[in-house]
Formats: structure tokens, sequence, C-alpha cells
């Protein structure tokens, strides 16, 4: 399982550069400004939480936890959710998808990345690490 979770967050990592500089090199004269900067706030979210990917990959390997896994697929699919939705909302004007039906997506995408979160924030005060938690308690 943590080879998964490590792959996929090198996947997510190595796609996010290539949306990134598509955004930046290819749609630069195809969009608005406003679009362009909300296409980069997605690359921005994308890639904040690949880095918690790969954490959660590492603390599972570590040892494996469910509480892990479940915070692993919470922002995996958080980044589909919101940067997805966030990438399809900046480029409306090329795709001709209507905005009111990816609208609510990106709100659920900040939702699991906040669930996520909450479940990390429990593991952390968790005594996962020996006889002491992250507090030292």
């Amino acid at each position: 399982m943590q080879k998964t979770f490590l792959f996929l967050a090198a996947i997510i990592g190595g796609l996010g550069v290539i949306i990134g500089a598509f955004g930046a090199h290819g749609l630069k004269d195809l969009i608005d400004e406003e679009s362009l900067r909300t296409y980069e706030t997605g690359v921005r979210f994308q890639f904040y939480h690949v880095f918690a990917l790969i954490a959660c990959s590492l603390l599972y390997a570590a040892k494996p936890s469910k509480i892990i896994r479940v915070s692993y697929w919470l922002f995996f699919f958080g980044i589909i959710a919101f940067s997805g939705s966030i990438y399809l909302l900046a480029t409306s004007s090329l795709t001709g998808i209507p905005t009111s039906i990816l609208g609510p997506i990106t709100p659920l995408g900040g939702l699991l990345f906040l669930a996520a979160w909450v479940l990390m924030s429990i593991y952390a005060l968790m005594r996962p690490f020996g006889k002491k938690n992250l507090l030292g308690i």
C-alpha cells in the first residue's frame, strides 16, 4: 500500500508540473488574467497537497494506520475535486463546460482537504510515535 501511496503522490506531483507549465505557457494568451490567476490557485493547492500525500505515504510506511490511509485518500480526492474543478472553471470559456455544474465541486474538494487535515491532527495527538506523541505527552 505504501508503494501505491508514494507512486500516486509522485504522479499527482508530476501532473502538477505539466498542468502548471501548460497554464503558464499554453493558456496565457487564451484566457483572461483573472481566469489565469484562478488556474494558478488550482496548481498551488495541488502542490500543497502533494506534500501532504508524501507525508501520509511516509507515515504509513513507518507505521500503517487506518487514520493515515483515510487521510491520504481524502487528500487525493480533494486534489481531484478542488484543483480539477478549478482548472475546468478557469478554462470554461475554452471548454464550454457550464460553471454552474462545476461550482459546487470546488468547496467539496475543500471539505475533503479539511477532513484530511483534521484526521492528521487527530493522528498527531494519538500515540503513534513510540511512548510519546508529537506533543511529548
